[in-house]
């Protein structure tokens, strides 16, 4: 059973299927990020629940993931 984060429909990246895993809703972060700040939100503020009530949430094996855009150079490649 996929969970979905009431209210945030549009900020759905795509699902997540990995072998014997279960299937998962991917949000983009930023446009989380970008609707908790159109519901009243600092940009701070909006990273702080973020980061406590979204990514930080465990629901179990079928909590959604976050998806960020690639940047080459944040990676470690060694």
């Amino acid at each position: 059973m996929k969970l979905f984060m009431d209210g945030f429909d549009e900020c759905i990246a795509g699902i997540v299927q990995r072998y014997g895993q279960p299937t998962l809703v991917c949000y983009d972060k930023e446009k989380v990020l970008e609707q908790l700040m159109d519901d009243g939100m600092t940009y701070e503020e909006a990273v702080e629940y973020f980061e406590f009530n979204q990514i930080g949430a465990w629901m179990g094996d079928n909590t959604p993931c976050f998806i960020s855009p690639f940047d080459e150079e944040e990676i470690d490649w060694e």
